[in-house]
């Protein structure tokens, strides 16, 4: 199993939508700085952002949180 964190995963998952900080803040209605936060690991998202995060992106939690590939 692959041992990357969530804002790893994050951040991958970002870039590989061609995605700024900024964009992705603004298309989630959140601010910059917690996207960055997030991508660092400095803080976690909670359940129901992490469901915003899921439904975006069209990923599973389990994979976000590093629990499968």
């Amino acid at each position: 199993m692959n041992n990357e964190t969530f804002g790893a995963r994050l951040k991958s998952l970002r870039i590989e939508q061609g995605l700024t900080q900024v964009k992705l803040a603004e298309a989630l209605k959140i601010d910059k700085s917690t996207i960055a936060k997030y991508e660092t690991d400095k803080i976690t998202p909670s359940i129901e952002m992490l469901i915003v995060f899921v439904k975006y992106f069209g990923v599973t939690a389990d994979y976000l949180l590093g629990l499968e590939d």
